[in-house]
């Protein structure tokens, strides 16, 4: 399981509003303890089945121009690769639809099975992509998403991709301090956890990031910018993150026009290529060094696996850290100038927050029942 999906999960499970989370566990199916977790990488595990074989292009999206770190396309004049409307955006955009129909049709007691059926394999793919689009090389096709570039981490053999979707979290949470293998003193962050080995980690990112460093850039996470400027409008969206984050936020324009790199996928309230974009962009300021394509990295090839796969599962990551460091001919990532880099700036960890932020975000609106809720006293602060 990806831990990267499982820790975005989390995080938004802890910001729904009250009335969402039942809703969730009945479409899901839920029998016992519901967590929003398990589900998440649910999508990487049946991308290889017959059935859906076909999603496998939603999980990523690359500009035709992009190649990264020379050239940062986004999409750039040639636009986009693959078929169109088949990319990871467009897959938000499209399972946030389909879950809004399905609630319409929830509402008048006129849902059938297959609507349901319909629901919950949109629930967890919508959960899972928005995950994805936090993990930069899900933005970029240069070598398959990073799957085709073997490099060298702590003087283990692994490749960028899974580098970047798992072992940098790994390490991580193996040098946490000891003081958040202990609950915090945070019921709505302590009853969202399961006792997994992310625990931890999903603490300091909460407790350091969430409620610390980045507590007054939380709204703008969310904002969707319009070209045209007219007066701001009080919205249910408004109504439904200002419970998320516990205070009143900035409104959002009606009716404007957003530039969305022709995908058609960004509106006023849910704008995945405008979040996607400083995102992607990290691809060329840190997740590809120059030294790839320079001598004598640039000679090295690598078939990789397939297309934007995600193979970061737990039994991966031992076996990673359990197998000897030996001398490679491969770029080693474990440095100060590019690990120390990442870890210092807490740029996986912002990507976290981010990814679960807005997820509860798109969530709360999807599902939320606002009746009688007093949004002024929701706080994540002690």
């Amino acid at each position: 399981m990806g831990s990267s999906h499982e820790v975005v999960a989390t995080v938004a499970q802890m910001h729904l509003h009250p009335s969402v989370m039942p809703i969730l566990c009945d479409i899901l199916n839920y029998k016992g303890d519901c967590h929003l977790a398990p589900v998440a990488a649910w999508a990487d595990r049946v991308r290889g089945l017959p059935q859906y074989r076909w999603t496998g292009p939603l999980h990523y999206i690359g500009a035709t121009d992009d190649y990264p770190s020379e050239t940062c396309a986004f999409p750039g004049d040639k636009g986009w690769e693959g078929r169109k409307n088949i990319n990871v955006l467009s897959g938000i955009r499209n399972t946030t639809s389909v879950l809004e129909d399905y609630m319409e049709l929830r509402k008048a007691g006129l849902t059938t099975e297959s609507d349901e059926d319909a629901a919950q394999v949109a629930l967890k793919f919508l959960i899972h992509f928005v995950g994805d689009m936090h993990m930069p090389l899900h933005l970029t096709g240069r070598d398959r998403g990073g799957n085709g570039i073997k490099v060298s981490f702590d003087s283990r053999v692994t490749n960028l991709h899974s580098l970047w979707d798992g072992l940098l979290i790994a390490k991580r949470i193996r040098t946490l301090p000891s003081n958040y293998t202990r609950p915090l003193p945070l019921p709505e962050v302590e009853s969202h956890l399961r006792g997994t080995i992310y625990d931890p980690y999903i603490r300091r990112v909460v407790w350091e990031g969430i409620m610390g460093k980045y507590e007054d850039e939380l709204d703008s996470w969310l904002t969707c910018p319009a070209e045209l400027s007219v007066q701001p409008l009080q919205t249910h969206w408004e109504q439904l993150l200002s419970w998320t984050f516990g205070r009143r936020i900035g409104s959002w324009i009606v009716g404007s026009r957003l530039t969305d790199g022709g995908l058609n996928t960004d509106d006023e309230t849910m704008c995945p290529y405008h979040w996607a974009t400083p995102i992607h962009a990290l691809n060329c300021q840190i997740v590809f060094p120059k030294a790839l394509d320079k001598p004598p990295y640039n000679h090295v090839s690598f078939s990789g696996t397939d297309d934007h796969a995600c193979n970061s599962s737990n039994k991966a990551l031992e076996v990673h850290w359990l197998s000897r460091p030996r001398k490679n001919p491969y770029l080693e990532l474990d440095t100060p100038e590019y690990s120390g880099v990442i870890e210092d700036a807490w740029i996986v960890e912002k990507l976290m927050s981010q990814g679960g932020i807005r997820l509860a975000a798109i969530l709360n609106w999807l599902f939320a029942d606002m009746k009688d809720s007093t949004l002024s006293n929701r706080t994540y602060t002690l």
